[in-house]
């Protein structure tokens, strides 16, 4: 039995163990007659000819499929002979995965092992406990990926996502691979799964989906959007978009969602199989991976006609087959995996047989597992529940800590990295001076408009001081402003700005605040008390002007009288001197 092919390779432990099921399942028995790191040879112990020929190419695997005889068994039970099913698979032809092992296909009698340098190491798999893709390389695209894991040999999982958001999730949650599920964009877009979103709409949607993730996504296709033409360009156009593959089913066009009515009509067998071709002759990305989603078993037609058709869509060129049902439990497919010959990877959806074991999939040999519209589930419960409570409370303070913070958000959706991005890209952020406000004191001398607020936040014209200073600064280019604050400090509030606090400034005056804003001076600093206004042609012509300290006073001084002489007065000589009109001086 199995044993005879996997004794004496001990590193082929947990993919020995899923290729010795597969073959007693099948009953064949084999043993390796012949091996090099370029051949290896499978002999049928009953009949002693080679069944299967694998050949390695420059360290990288690449499966030719011989099949020397067809049997009468094999031709009445699929229903057309196992010569006419043996071909070159050049859909798998350049797969990365360090070890696919598998059994089916032609004549029930297939092993895939990749070449790796001699026969030991040849049976021998990298792959570690709960990675399927360990061995793929890191710089493999989205499908090839995608490829990789369904044909692995442990059991896959795809989680539904249907926006950039929820993709991020997913992948965050440790997912390998996003299910785009047809249902949930549409519902996300407030339409009915019945092809009422265009595939262009739904194209935008995925575009999204592929820029917010490194993970790959399968998406669901529905029934093509038409016929094989349709299909054509739909898979050009996913190729396009980094879209690592695309699920059909064999239903008529507009389709139905599968879950609403029974006896749902299926496509038109050959006419689908037309589809599957033209698809897989129109994708620009040699990895790129087709799924044929069996409809039969919703439909009511049976297992055998799911088994007909299944083979008939593996032969016309699909990736691997989606076997669908709507029972409550897993006998439908338990049933189909028991007679699939693992030609190629069966994909399922539980959504109605939820309850059944895991494991379960595993024994029988599924490929992969979506949890199809669990993302948008939740989120249809959870925003129902926010809406009702914060109606019903007239408030959010109750909610506020069962709900994502708004950081989480900027998290999610990379607001750090625009933040490099602007440091690096940026030209005038490097270079751009910083603004300093001196803005501590209180301003006795405006009695009762300074007791609950600095004279910075003083309002002429409606807007405070401190506002139309900080405009000013901003306007000429200086976007970087700290303001120093200390009396009142809670009324300092406005947006985008970095307050440094000065909390001795009862007993201090500008030096020390300045001091407390030391760290950022550094490179060309402007520095203004809080209570000026100046025109902006001012601060324009302050910073065209050479110098290591450069400083713009004020020229009539003379002509106030609201303050008395004993204030005391910091007395300079002026370089330019003081004209009254911008215009009758040099250009600035």
């Amino acid at each position: 039995m199995a044993a005879n092919l996997i004794e004496g390779f001990s590193s082929f432990q947990d993919n020995g163990q899923r290729l010795k099921r597969l073959l007693d399942r099948h009953q064949p028995v084999f043993t390796i007659l012949k091996g090099t790191a370029e051949t290896v040879k499978l002999y049928d112990d009953a009949k002693r000819i080679p069944t299967v020929c694998v050949f390695g190419r420059q360290g990288r695997p690449w499966m030719h499929f011989v099949h020397a005889k067809n049997t009468k068994k094999n031709q009445s039970r699929n229903g057309r002979t196992a010569q006419g099913r043996a071909r070159c698979d050049r859909g798998r032809r350049g797969s990365q995965a360090p070890v696919l092992a598998r059994v089916g296909g032609f004549c029930n009698k297939v092993v895939i092992l990749p070449k790796t340098g001699g026969i030991p190491s040849l049976m021998g798999t990298n792959l570690t406990p709960g990675s399927r893709q360990a061995g793929t390389p890191e710089n493999a695209s989205k499908a090839a990926r995608l490829r990789a894991l369904l044909e692995g040999p442990e059991l896959g999982f795809l989680m539904e996502a249907h926006d950039g958001l929820s993709s991020k999730i997913a992948e965050e949650a440790g997912f390998e691979a996003v299910w785009a599920s047809g249902l949930s964009m549409s519902a996300a877009l407030g339409v009915r799964d019945s092809n009422e979103a265009s595939w262009t709409q739904v194209l935008e949607v995925l575009e999204f989906m592929a820029d917010a993730t490194s993970i790959p996504i399968l998406m669901d296709g529905d029934t093509g959007y038409g016929n094989f033409n349709n299909v054509r360009r739909l898979v050009a156009k996913l190729c396009q978009r980094g879209i690592a593959g695309a699920c059909i089913e064999d239903k008529l066009f507009p389709k139905t969602n599968s879950f609403i009515g029974d006896g749902q009509p299926l496509a038109d067998m050959d006419e689908f199989c037309g589809k599957i071709k033209a698809g897989k002759d129109s994708q620009t990305d040699p990895d790129f991976v087709l799924v044929a989603r069996v409809e039969a078993l919703i439909s009511g037609w049976g297992l055998d006609e799911a088994l007909r058709r299944a083979h008939a869509y593996r032969d016309a060129g699909a990736d691997a087959v989606l076997i669908h049902s709507k029972q409550s439990s897993a006998n439908e497919i338990i049933s189909f995996m028991q007679e699939w010959d693992d030609s190629c990877p069966v994909v399922i959806v539980p959504t109605t047989y939820y309850g059944t074991p895991t494991d379960q999939f595993r024994a029988v040999g599924v490929g992969a597992v979506i949890w199809a519209n669990h993302s948008i589930r939740a989120s249809i419960s959870a925003m129902r529940a926010a809406a009702k409570r914060i109606r019903d409370e007239e408030s959010v303070i109750g909610l506020e800590d069962g709900i994502a913070t708004v950081k989480d958000i900027f998290k999610l959706v990379g607001n750090d990295e625009l933040k490099d991005a602007e440091d690096r890209y940026l030209p005038t952020d490097g270079d751009a001076p910083r603004g300093i406000v001196l803005a501590a004191t209180r301003g006795n001398a405006l009695g009762p408009l300074t007791e609950d607020r600095p004279k910075c936040m003083v309002e002429v014209q409606g807007q405070p001081l401190l506002r139309r200073l900080t405009r000013s600064l901003h306007q000429s280019g200086i976007r970087d402003v700290a303001v120093v604050r200390g009396y009142a400090k809670e009324a300092v509030d406005l947006p985008n700005l970095t307050y440094i606090d000065n909390d001795a400034y009862e007993a201090t005056g500008e030096a020390a605040s300045l001091a407390c804003a030391l760290g950022r001076l550094s490179g060309d600093t402007v520095i203004a008390y809080g209570d000026i206004l100046f025109r902006r042609y001012i601060l324009e012509a302050l910073l065209e002007t050479q110098g290591d300290i450069v400083l713009a006073v004020d020229a009539l001084w003379r002509k106030r009288t609201d303050r008395s002489e004993s204030s005391g007065r910091d007395l300079v000589q002026c370089s330019r001197a003081f004209l009254p009109s911008f215009i009758e001086d040099d250009p600035v």
